[in-house]
């Protein structure tokens, strides 16, 4: 294991009740927001007690950076999408984590931001599977 990786680190509640995890990346712990309106992941860097960018070292933050921009074209290519929201607001859950979010025009709440929109409509159990098969192979 690496220095201070995954060390003393726990998933938020909020976090994990309401995604799944599909695979571990270098420092980011990947997950898939349980909601199939919208392709939507979320990294989790594996440091306890960061809450803001600024709070990680800046060989972290050039991880996290490389690990955002991967996840990120994998799910353009994977999806087609119009856009690409990437964001970091830790306004209800504090502990860093970035959303990547694949938008199309004509999406539920397009052009407006996915949060509070609408009812969440969670996955079925297989199309999780498909879905981190499918992203697995795209990065």
């Amino acid at each position: 294991m690496l220095p201070g990786l995954k060390a003393g680190f726990t998933l938020d509640a909020r976090l994990e009740a309401d995604s799944e995890q599909l695979m571990w990346l270098g420092l980011c712990e990947l997950r898939l927001m349980n909601d199939r309106r919208w392709p939507w992941l979320v990294l989790v860097p594996q440091r306890p007690g960061i809450e803001e960018l600024h709070d990680m070292t800046p060989l972290d933050q050039a991880m996290l950076t490389f690990e955002t921009n991967m996840v990120a074209q994998a799910l353009k290519r994977m999806t087609g999408c119009t856009k690409i929201n990437t964001g970091a607001l830790g306004n209800i859950v504090r502990q860093l984590h970035v959303h990547v979010i694949a938008r199309t025009e004509g999406d539920p709440g397009w052009p407006g931001p996915v949060w509070g929109h609408g009812i969440r409509e969670p996955y079925e159990r297989s199309d999780i599977r498909r879905f981190a098969e499918t992203i697995k192979a795209a990065l």
